[in-house]
Order: structure tokens, then C-alpha cells, then sequence
């Protein structure tokens, strides 16, 4: 210890000037991760706050297939089926099978000998169970060759719907509309997403109170986070032409598909872990329009179980960052405009921004303790000069967040108080916090070469388990 001390005293202006470099290189690449955070933060609220509703089309336009993937589903199928023949009877429901090992498929072939609009798509490993894609993809086909020849496929659209998902019974009719489907150009329209367990005062029955309180502040973020912050961004990438479809509430027109699909028959990424929002990215790429309609929405169950959670939103991150190899084709492509090609790399570089935050946290920590330990006057005149930068900008990060805690009150709840909406605000910008673990996660696991796609346990699931499987690990 002597010598390390001796050693620094020795050589003070070198090390010093080193420091305070290194200091301020990862203090200006905070500022500018959170500048950066803010610009689009204002872009999403400005859009948020202008949005004007769109007025229904009309369903009869078009012919609806609404597609499921299933993979041990039995917990919701049953409901999902039965929900989606009252919201939408006029949609035929394709469910696909990816080799349940449960009564999926025979819940489904009892549901399809009672209605003719149900319909069950069949598969078997080693072709099954290698994602979402995949299935949609089989569902794609199958409906194609299922259609009468001569049908007019730009007049067909396919919906994907989760296996927990419900559909409003305006969706069709909005996503009918003249801001949507009733558009020729264009070719997918994503809706908005709901947690209907938010208000769940138990969402784990056979669990004590402090986990009980977990859940519900988990389900209460992610609906949060889904009707608000999320809300915000697709309504600003609507107005930079740069919509994402998501794995529920998307739908394409079968033309655009037939685009995509080309004579290999699979228009949507097969060992794509964010096969909704790539293909979103090609059919952008393709020509078509995509938009968001925010009036209507599908609804699902929030995860109660942080471990799961983490899961799931480390698949999305892995996702994200496998995306960055359409980089060259967004920033060359005449179909995205100047502010859409800003807003897709502000979304790939999302995890990575996150994880450099990670690995520099702890070099900023060292030299602040050095420092501080061999020139704690020299430190502290520092600290005094730019620690307030450093404060501002944790300050900033909360304020944004806060502000969709009173969007969510005033869009969501607007007869409950606004100290509720600040409370759900700042428990938004904690929760927001778990992009730092989840990213880091994503990175290893992509390192790694981890790259394979797992079922999220739905919450019956885990109820009836009673515990996490390998799925989840």
C-alpha cells in the first residue's frame, strides 16, 4: 500500500490529469445518454398528448384471420377462443400448436367441431418449438392455401394474438380505419397493449402479503409502462414513419405478407427472438406503411413473477440487439425518412447504451475512490464542479418518467388523485431500472452464442406448478 501510495504522490500531475479526463469522458457520455433519452422522451409526449382519435372504418371490407400461437396453453386457450368469438365474430381464429404437451390441441379441435370458425393448425417436432415465427409462418400458409382461388389478398388480413390476448370489440372497426387498413399503402397497423390483471388486488391467491404487494406493483408498471411510455413512442415512430409491430395486437395485410414471403413461404424471421418487430423492420423496408391505432387495444395478463419478468425482457433485449445487423439497410433505404431512421437506431442502440452504462459504472466508481483516498482535496474541488451536472441529470432521468405516471392517471384513471399518479410516476423510473440487468443479461447470453427462444409461463400456469421450470432459466 505504501508503494501504491508513493507511486501516485510521485507521478500527482499525470495522475491527476488522467483521472479528471477519464471523469469527465464518462460524465459527458452520461449527459449525452440521458440528453439523448430526453429528446426523445419530448417527441413521444408531444405526440402523445396531440394524438387525435381516428373514426371507425368499416370491417366488412375485409376478411379477418386472427392467429394464435400455442405452445401448453391449456391454462387460457379455452378463454382466449371464447373471447375472440365475441369480440370478433366475423374473424376466422387460427390456432397454431407448436407441439403442446398438454390438451391444447385437443381444447382446440373440441372448440373447432362446435364452430366452424375455428380452425387448428397442426405442428410437430423437430419442426416445432423453434419460435414464434416459425408458427406464424405455418399459420401463413395454411390460410393461404385454405383461401378460395382468386381471392383478393389485399382485401385479407391476418391478427396476431397472444394466447392470453383479448381483443376490444372496436378493433376491427379501427383498424378498419382511414388511418389504417382503409389506407391501400398500408401494410401492418399495431394496436395498443393492456394489462387486464392491473387491478388484481391478488394476483398470487396462495401467497403472503409482501409478495402479493410485489405483483401488484409489477402488473401496475407494466401497465404503466404499456398505456403510457409505450403508447408515447409508437404514436411519436407513427409520426416518423417508423412504427413496430409487437407479438400481439399486430395486423398485416396477407398481400404484404405474400411481399415478404416471396416463393420461400416464410414472411416472418424464423430464429428471430423479436420476429414481430423484424418484420415490421421488412416490410418498412418493403415499401409498405405502417401505423399505430391507440384507441383500441389488446389486452393480457401482466407477469406477477420478477424472475419471469426478467426472462422475458431479456429475450426482448437479445432481440433488440440482434437487430442491429438492418442497420445498413434502414440508413440506405428512400422508405425511411430522415427522423425514422434516427428513432430505429435510438431503438437498436438502446441495450447496448445500456450496457456501456454498466461496464463504465464501475471504472467511474474507481477512479472516484482513488482519487478521493490519495488527493481527497483535489477530489473534492472536483466533486464540487461537476457532482451537480451529475445530480441534474439523475434528476432528469426521474422527471420524464414521472410525467407518464400522470399521463396513465389522467388517460387510464382520471377519477383517482394526482398523488397517485406522481407515486405511480416514480415507482416507473425505478422500475425502469431493470433495462441495466436485463441488457447486461442479453449481452452475455449473446456472447454466449445463446441464442434459442423459450415459452413465458403464463401466471396459470405457475399457479398450478408452484414453481419456475427450465423455461425460465
Amino acid at each position: 500500500m505504501d508503494a501504491v501510495h508513493a507511486f501516485f504522490l510521485s507521478h500527482r500531475t499525470q495522475v491527476l490529469w488522467t483521472a479528471q479526463l477519464l471523469s469527465l469522458a464518462l460524465l459527458a457520455y452520461m449527459l449525452f445518454v440521458f440528453g439523448r433519452f430526453l429528446l426523445y422522451w419530448a417527441g413521444s409526449a408531444d405526440a402523445f398528448r396531440r394524438n387525435r382519435p381516428a373514426e371507425p372504418g368499416d370491417p366488412a371490407a375485409f376478411r379477418w384471420h386472427l392467429v394464435i400461437p400455442c405452445r401448453d396453453e391449456e391454462a387460457v386457450v379455452g378463454q382466449t377462443l371464447t373471447g375472440l368469438r365475441r369480440s370478433s365474430p366475423e374473424a376466422h381464429l387460427w390456432v397454431v400448436d407448436d407441439d403442446s404437451e398438454d390438451r391444447t390441441r385437443d381444447l382446440v379441435l373440441a372448440a373447432a367441431d362446435r364452430d366452424p370458425m375455428i380452425h387448428l393448425v397442426q405442428r410437430r417436432r423437430p419442426d416445432a418449438r423453434i419460435g414464434k415465427g416459425a408458427a406464424l409462418n405455418a399459420a401463413y400458409r395454411q390460410i393461404s392455401d385454405w383461401l378460395p382461388a382468386g381471392t383478393d389478398h389485399e382485401r385479407v388480413v391476418l391478427g396476431v394474438v397472444d394466447a392470453d390476448g383479448e381483443l376490444a370489440t372496436d378493433t376491427l372497426a379501427l383498424v378498419s380505419s382511414g388511418k389504417a387498413f382503409g389506407r391501400p399503402d398500408t401494410g401492418a397497423v399495431q394496436i395498443g397493449v393492456r394489462m387486464r390483471n392491473a387491478d388484481d388486488p391478488r394476483p398470487l391467491p396462495d401467497r403472503g402479503r409482501v409478495a402479493n404487494a410485489f405483483a401488484r406493483a409489477l402488473v401496475r408498471m407494466q401497465d404503466v409502462e404499456f398505456q403510457a411510455g409505450n403508447a408515447g413512442m409508437q404514436l411519436l415512430r407513427r409520426r416518423t414513419g417508423s412504427v413496430g409491430l409487437g407479438g400481439n395486437g399486430q395486423f398485416v395485410r396477407l398481400a404484404a405478407l405474400d411481399a415478404l414471403a416471396g416463393g420461400g413461404q416464410r414472411p416472418w424471421p424464423e430464429r428471430a427472438l423479436l420476429e414481430d418487430y423484424e418484420s415490421g423492420l421488412e416490410l418498412r423496408l418493403a415499401g409498405y406503411r405502417l401505423t399505430h391505432v391507440q384507441e383500441t387495444r389488446v389486452s393480457q395478463e401482466g407477469l406477477v413473477s420478477g424472475r419471469r419478468f426478467l426472462t422475458q425482457r431479456t429475450r426482448w433485449a437479445q432481440g433488440n440487439m440482434q437487430c442491429l445487423r438492418y442497420t445498413g439497410r434502414v440508413l440506405r433505404s428512400p422508405h425511411y425518412t430522415l427522423g425514422g431512421k434516427a428513432e430505429v437506431m435510438y431503438t437498436f442502440l438502446q441495450p447496448v447504451v445500456a450496457v456501456l452504462l454498466v461496464l463504465l459504472f464501475p471504472l467511474s466508481l474507481g477512479i472516484s475512490l482513488a482519487t478521493r483516498i490519495f488527493f481527497s482535496a483535489d477530489a473534492t474541488t472536483f466533486e464540487a464542479r461537476y457532482g451537480p451536472l451529475m445530480l441534474l441529470a439523475f434528476v432528469l432521468a426521474a422527471l420524464p418518467l414521472v410525467c407518464w405516471g400522470f399521463a396513465y392517471r389522467r388517460t387510464v384513471y382520471p377519477n383517482r388523485s394526482r398523488l397517485l399518479g406522481l407515486l405511480w410516476g416514480l415507482a416507473l423510473w425505478l422500475y425502469t431500472y431493470h433495462i441495466f440487468l436485463v441488457a447486461t443479461r442479453a449481452a452475455v447470453r449473446l456472447l454466449l452464442g445463446r441464442n434459442g427462444w423459450a415459452k413465458t409461463r403464463r401466471n396459470a400456469e405457475q399457479a398450478a406448478a408452484g414453481a419456475p421450470t427450465a423455461l425460465e432459466a
